[in-house]
């Protein structure tokens, strides 16, 4: 970037700054949302049932342990990132944004790519949903749904409704600040 294009932008501001009657409920949308998945991710999401004899409650860091038990290493890992790395890394790139002094433009970028993996959010949710789907097919077992994944399903909801709120309040600032940067360019040209 040239030096005359970096002296003409004008300086980073964090969008919380931008937008300060929203200050306390996105970071506390943030907050309750990582709270919701510390609990999906640790309470129980399934109770399984086979015959009389043979019961068993797993939550997803559970599963991801007696995956890499089983040997199942690949499938192990796809768990880990798209159900406990990915959804912490979101949010914590959800609250750079909004608490970080970024130009609009990097801004931008940051929340297009977090809309982009964000559709591949609820992937760990439709998994397990399919799972007790299928398990219920048989008559021989049962798999009924627990909290964990009611909470797991709600954290990774509330963790889009509040992606989709930032990008509105990002959007909104980028058009402030280029309606403010032309009428700079307008008052200029009159003279």
């Amino acid at each position: 970037m040239r030096e005359r294009d970096r002296q003409s932008r004008p300086p980073a501001q964090a969008l919380w700054m931008l937008h300060p009657g929203h200050v306390y409920w996105v970071p506390a949308t943030l907050v309750g949302s990582i709270a919701l998945l510390i609990a999906g991710l640790s309470l129980p999401i399934l109770h399984t049932q086979q015959l009389v004899f043979w019961k068993q409650t797993y939550s997803v860091w559970t599963g991801i342990i007696d995956l890499w038990r089983l040997g199942e290493y690949v499938l192990a890992v796809v768990v880990c990132c798209f159900s406990i790395a990915f959804p912490f890394a979101k949010l914590g790139l959800l609250a750079s944004v909004w608490f970080g002094r970024l130009h609009s433009e990097r801004r931008a970028q940051l929340l297009h790519w977090l809309g982009v993996l964000g559709k591949w959010s609820m992937l760990d949710v439709f998994v397990v949903a399919i799972l007790i789907v299928l398990v219920k097919v048989g008559s021989l077992a049962k798999v009924e749904p627990r909290v964990g994944v009611y909470l797991f399903g709600s954290a990774i909801l509330a963790s889009m409704l509040v992606t989709m709120y930032i990008d509105r309040l990002a959007r909104i600032s980028l058009a402030a600040a280029s309606r403010s940067a032309l009428e700079v360019v307008e008052a200029a040209g009159e003279r």
